[in-house]
């Protein structure tokens, strides 16, 4: 099995785990959304930024070190996990002690108890990231999809019986926990990995170097996405807070979708290939054209369908999370290029010059938020796309200089999806128009219209249209299609093949 079909089959198994993963969240989700409040789902966002960054630094990168390295022994492992368990017990002390600080700085003392009992989760962290990282170095990502499912299910079902018993914010810490544990017991089970302590400090050396870019950027990419969330939890209260990262986690739902069953492979495959510069750009062009094939329909769908969307799924109470969820879809488009070029420099070791465009973001979000604020919720969600905007840019011209291509070289890799979601953008306003008089009195029939309409001509367009840089593409879907119909692949139409 070559590279590229090793890098395929991991993404199909990642897909497959995390479509599994995400769907569960989404139905868990909305049940938790109506048995909890806006303001449970804030204060719970708002604790997640301190155990997040103490997580974070826990890790140290080390795990991104062990899956790039061209070798890595299980005494690697047990080294770089001694290490781990040692910070986990400093930090937890840590967030133990400052606990009362963080709940008189936001007036609610139960910020001190939230914050101690989640941070519980460190000793069960260290295991686990050792053992995901050796999957991902072995490529193996069925098992990991696997673990990754059952934990989903088991940590939904805990939250939602707790919501439903009348456990509130608890819900969410706790089932949290029983995932995580969850996780753990599984990944234990399917992992040869024998985890036991090891004070190897040449390996601890040998993985901090790069571990320590890994953590300074991670560290800085963290703030840039979190930094605005202590903002508005400040600023404007855990409700607030609560309805702006509901919008936003859906906003972002068809990118937490795909990217990471992509991006994960893209890194071990460049990984591999790091000293290969012409395949190494293969690479990053080629997942940028179908990342914008795959995810940008999703985010048009989601265009055209925001407030039915959320008033059929969620209820009333969460309307005004319609509009900002609307207009944060448009920072898919910055998606598809803003995490390759991130999983490039990282493969190629470029994380010095990541930082100073990660300390940029960082000054341009908070700023953008703060002004956004001004218009409440619509006015955030457009300083976080402006964000994006800036964030992609710069990040771009970096890969440039590290690929040594010109920045106009981008374009040949989103034309072709970017001029199939324009068709589709404007089929779509034209069945919105006709379904006008069905979006406000029957929503459910106008969500699964539209829906069926732009799955079935975008699936048409996709798989028929002579668009050169896709042709390979759609060949190898008309004949898994062809096998799945048991039809010869003669029988399905091909479009004329232009670059012949």
């Amino acid at each position: 099995m070559n590279l590229g079909q090793r890098i395929r089959r991991g993404t199909a198994w990642l897909l497959a785990g995390n479509v599994g993963r995400r769907f569960l969240e989404f139905a868990f989700g909305i049940a938790l959304a109506r048995l909890l409040v806006p303001a449970d789902f804030g204060m719970m966002v708002t604790i997640s930024v301190f155990t997040g960054f103490a997580g974070m630094i826990m890790s140290g990168g080390m795990g991104q070190s062990l899956i790039r390295a061209q070798s890595a022994t299980e005494q690697d492992f047990r080294a770089i996990f001694t290490m781990q368990m040692a910070l986990s017990a400093m930090l937890y002390a840590l967030l133990f002690a400052a606990a009362p600080f963080v709940a008189d700085y936001f007036h609610h003392p139960l910020y001190a108890d939230l914050l101690r009992v989640s941070a519980l989760v460190f000793f069960l962290r260290p295991s686990a990231l050792m053992r995901t990282a050796w999957l991902n170095r072995e490529m193996d990502f069925r098992k990991r999809s696997f673990a990754a499912v059952v934990t989903g299910l088991v940590t939904g079902v805990c939250g939602v019986w707790m919501a439903w018993r009348g456990f509130g914010v608890w819900s969410l810490v706790a089932s949290g926990l029983v995932g995580a544990f969850v996780n753990n017991l599984l990944l234990m089970l399917i992992t040869p990995l024998k985890l036991r302590p090891s004070f190897d400090i040449a390996a601890m050396r040998r993985h901090s170097s790069y571990g320590f870019k890994i953590t300074v950027n991670d560290f800085l990419g963290y703030l840039t996405r979190e930094s605005k969330n202590l903002l508005l939890s400040k600023l404007a209260g855990a409700s607030f807070l609560g309805l702006f990262n509901k919008s936003e986690s859906l906003g972002r739902m068809p990118n937490d979708l795909v990217m990471p069953a992509t991006m994960q492979p893209l890194f071990r495959a460049m990984g591999k290939i790091q000293d290969d510069l012409d395949q190494t750009r293969y690479l990053y062009y080629r997942s940028i054209t179908l990342l914008m094939v795959y995810t940008t329909p999703l985010y048009v769908g989601m265009w055209w369908t925001a407030e039915p969307f959320i008033a059929v799924v969620y209820g009333e109470k969460w309307l005004p999370v319609a509009e900002p969820m609307r207009i944060l879809v448009i920072a898919g488009l910055f998606f598809t290029v803003m995490f390759p070029s991130g999983v490039l420099l990282d493969a190629r070791n470029r994380l010095t010059q990541e930082m100073y465009v990660l300390v940029a973001r960082l000054f341009v979000i908070l700023a953008a938020c703060y002004i956004g604020l001004r218009w409440g919720l619509t006015g955030v969600a457009w300083g976080l796309v402006f964000s994006y905007f800036f964030g992609t840019t710069a990040v771009h011209i970096l890969v440039c200089r590290t690929l040594r291509t010109r920045a106009r070289d981008l374009l040949p890799a989103i034309l072709p999806g970017l001029a199939l979601n324009v068709m589709l953008f404007a089929l779509l306003a034209l069945a919105d128009t006709l379904l006008a008089a069905y979006r406000n009195t029957v929503p459910l029939a106008y969500l699964a219209l539209m829906a069926l309409i732009g799955t079935v001509l975008y699936a048409a367009m996709f798989l028929f249209l002579p668009i050169p840089a896709l042709r390979g593409e759609a060949e190898r879907w008309r004949r898994q299609a062809a096998r799945a119909l048991r039809l010869p692949s003669s029988l399905l139409p091909h479009p004329k093949r232009t670059d012949q």
